[in-house]
């Protein structure tokens, strides 16, 4: 069987953040150390070398970059300073912009510029849209979200938006899915994905592998904000499914927008406190932790991981400050802050979770599941 060889993997691979690989030699230490390396998807030795050979299509098939978590203790052990745990994240990276066939998660990943003119231009359309579109008598006695944009018009708005979003994110994530699982795809009966199904929702809910690593502070933190934002997240889809009115990702959204504000102890309300404190605390740790450098994976951030946590928080405070304005009555100050929260929510929504570092949330689970498809079916081969 032939090999392919690609020249400028290495180069292409310095645009996506890739700085150290070079001094790798190879020896092996990163993947003593890491828990979660096994005899069969040992990491992140092999990626490396496959990044250092050339061999492109080696990493498009590769589980290994989904199975890491980044704990870095590859990195704070590795002799050379090759920066391994960072280099596994420059691959999920790089396989991100493969696995999307619209090449614009190429494009964040490379250029900071365009990431950064792509979410102002959805932001402004956004803004423009709640101005042009808002109601002809706007109640400033008392704050009524749906006296400015009419519940039906924000039904079909959520709609399109969810639509789109779901779209993108699932092609991208097929994709993630075909190039992982091979020819094995066809072969496998759907009775066993039905079955190892409960993998990708127990994977997906508790980030359990992460927690076999040595820094658990790390997967608490990981796992607060992956679950407080997909508690929201779902709450949206949930509720849209249901014929009520929610658009942005904060919990203030899910009781404002019909102007009704839920009993202290009502399920949705209490979901949103938890995702409002897991967001906030999970985005405050990170981000401090970048600022300081005081572990291995906050050392190197790419600018897409700052723009990750800044969207995020204030995704989150802008819904905060909503909520405290919305208990006030203030309904000037209410109108214009939920129009500067989705003018920060729904570019989010749109651009950063289909193409960027929200898409892990999707590949990851579904890596990992994959995985146990292929045991399984190998396993009834024998």
């Amino acid at each position: 069987m032939s090999v392919k060889v690609d020249p400028n993997l290495m180069k292409d691979l310095k645009a996506f953040g890739l700085k150290d690989a070079n001094k790798c030699m190879q020896c092996g230490n990163c993947t003593a150390v890491c828990p979660l390396s096994t005899p069969e998807t040992p990491f992140p030795r092999k990626l490396i070398k496959y990044a250092q050979m050339g061999l492109k299509d080696k990493i498009l098939k590769s589980p290994e970059p989904w199975l890491c978590y980044y704990c870095g203790d590859c990195s704070d052990t590795c002799p050379r300073g090759a920066d391994p745990g960072e280099t596994m994240m420059v691959m999920r990276r790089y396989l991100t912009s493969l696995y999307d066939w619209t090449g614009f998660s190429r494009k964040f990943y490379i250029s900071e510029k365009f990431e950064i003119i792509a979410i102002s231009i959805v932001a402004v359309f956004v803004g423009l849209a709640m101005w042009i579109f808002h109601g002809s008598n706007p109640n400033m006695e008392n704050t009524q979200l749906n006296s400015v944009w009419p519940a039906p018009a924000i039904e079909i708005a959520d709609l399109i938006m969810a639509a789109v979003l779901t779209f993108f994110l699932l092609t991208n994530t097929y994709r993630c899915f075909s190039f992982v699982m091979g020819d094995l795809k066809k072969k496998i009966p759907l009775a066993l994905y039905i079955t190892q199904a409960k993998e990708f929702v127990t994977h997906f809910i508790t980030q359990r592998k992460f927690g076999e690593c040595t820094d658990r502070m790390q997967w608490i933190v990981h796992l607060l904000i992956m679950t407080g934002y997909s508690t929201v997240f779902m709450l949206v889809v949930v509720f849209l499914a249901g014929g009520i009115h929610v658009i942005g990702l904060s919990w203030d959204k899910i009781m404002f927008q019909r102007d009704v504000i839920y009993p202290f102890f009502h399920p949705v309300r209490l979901l949103g406190y938890y995702a409002t404190f897991a967001l906030l605390y999970g985005t405050t740790y990170a981000m401090i932790g970048r600022i300081k450098k005081t572990k291995a994976p906050y050392k190197n951030s790419h600018p897409t991981d700052w723009m990750f946590l800044i969207l995020l928080q204030l995704t989150t405070l802008t819904g905060i400050f909503i909520h405290f304005t919305r208990l006030l009555d203030w309904p000037l100050t209410t109108y214009i802050l939920y129009v500067v929260h989705l003018m920060v929510a729904v570019p989010m929504l749109v651009l950063e979770v289909p193409f960027a570092k929200w898409a892990h949330l999707m590949f990851r689970p579904v890596v990992l599941f994959s995985m146990s498809v292929k045991e399984k079916y190998l396993q009834g081969q024998n």
